[in-house]
C-alpha cells in the first residue's frame, strides 16, 4: 500500500516543474532512481552487486527494456493529459497482464476477467474520446502505450520464477536514462525542478517500486493488485487537492468504469485465493 501511495505522487511532482521539458525530467528522474536502487541493492547484497545482476538473465533484459520503455511514456503521458486519465489508463494494466499470460504463458482467465477487461475497454474507450474532445488526445494514446509494457513486465517475472528481479528494475532506469541522454536539449535545470526531478527518482519511484517488490513476497497476488489501486485512488486527489486539476465529468466516468472492473477481479481473484486457502 505504501508502494502505491508514493508512485501516486508523481503527477503531482511533474505539475510543480515549471520549465524543464520532458526529456530534461526523464533524464535527471532515471539516474536518480538507478543510483537509490543501486544503493538498496548494495545494502541488501552486501556489497557484491555483480552476480544479481548476472543472474536476471534474458528475462531481466526484457523486463529492463520494456519497463523503462513504461517510465518514458508514463511521464510524457502526464504532460500532455490529465493525471487521472493516466492513472486510470494504466490500472488497466491488470487486465493486460491477464491477457498476455494467457497468450505467452498458457495461464487460465477466468470468465470475470474477461467481462471486467470488456468493461475496462469501455471505459477506457469513453476516456480516450473525451480527450479527443478536450485536446489530450495525444496523452491518452501514449498512456495507451505504458499498459502493455507493464503487462510484458509482469508477465517475464512470473516466468523468471524465484529470481531476484529487481536488478532488472533498476536495469529499467539505466534503459530509460539513456533513451533521454541522446534526446535532452541541455543538462542545465532551473535548481528547483532538479530538486523535484531528483525527488521524482528516488523518493516517488524508486520507494514505489521496492515497497512493492518487497511487499509482494508476503501478500498473495490478488492482494497487492488491489493494494497498488492506492496509486490510481490517490494520483487525481493530489493534484485536486493541491493544483486544482479537476477531470471532466466524462472522463470521471470513464475511469470509475475501468477502476471498478479492476476492483472486481481483484476481489474476485482474492476470494478464489481464500477458497483455495481453506
Amino acid at each position: 500500500m505504501l508502494g502505491g501511495v508514493f508512485l501516486s505522487m508523481g503527477g503531482l511532482i511533474v505539475r510543480h516543474i515549471d520549465t524543464a521539458d520532458g526529456w530534461q525530467i526523464m533524464f535527471y528522474r532515471s539516474w536518480a532512481f538507478v543510483v537509490t536502487v543501486l544503493a538498496f541493492l548494495a545494502w541488501r547484497y552486501h556489497g557484491r552487486l555483480v552476480q544479481p545482476f548476472l543472474n536476471i538473465g534474458y528475462l531481466g533484459i526484457l523486463v529492463g527494456f520494456a519497463l523503462g520503455t513504461g517510465f518514458t511514456l508514463y511521464l510524457f503521458a502526464l504532460l500532455h493529459t490529465t493525471v487521472a486519465n493516466v492513472a486510470f489508463i494504466l490500472s488497466a494494466s491488470t487486465f493486460t497482464a491477464a491477457l498476455l499470460g494467457w497468450l505467452v504463458l498458457g495461464e487460465r482467465v477466468a470468465g470475470i476477467t474477461w467481462i471486467a477487461m470488456v468493461a475496462a475497454m469501455a471505459g477506457i474507450g469513453i476516456m480516450v474520446a473525451n480527450g479527443l474532445e478536450e485536446g489530450h488526445l495525444l496523452g491518452n494514446l501514449i498512456a495507451l502505450g505504458a499498459p502493455l509494457t507493464f503487462a510484458i513486465t509482469v508477465v517475464s517475472v512470473r516466468r523468471a520464477g524465484s529470481r531476484d528481479m529487481v536488478p532488472a528494475i533498476c536495469l529499467a532506469g539505466v534503459v530509460a536514462g539513456c533513451f533521454a541522454t541522446f534526446m535532452i536539449p541541455s543538462f542545465s535545470l532551473p535548481l528547483d525542478d532538479l530538486l523535484l526531478s531528483l525527488a521524482m527518482g528516488s523518493a516517488q519511484l524508486a520507494a514505489g517500486f521496492i515497497c512493492i517488490t518487497l511487499g509482494a513476497r508476503w501478500v498473495p497476488a490478488a492482494q497487492v493488485a488491489l493494494l497498488a489501486l492506492t496509486e490510481t485512488v490517490l494520483a487525481p486527489i493530489w493534484v485536486w487537492l493541491v493544483v486544482g486539476e479537476v477531470p471532466s465529468a466524462t472522463a470521471l466516468i470513464g475511469g470509475c468504469i475501468v477502476l471498478a472492473a479492476v476492483l472486481s477481479q481483484g476481489l474476485y481473484a482474492l476470494l478464489q485465493e481464500t477458497r483455495r486457502q481453506k
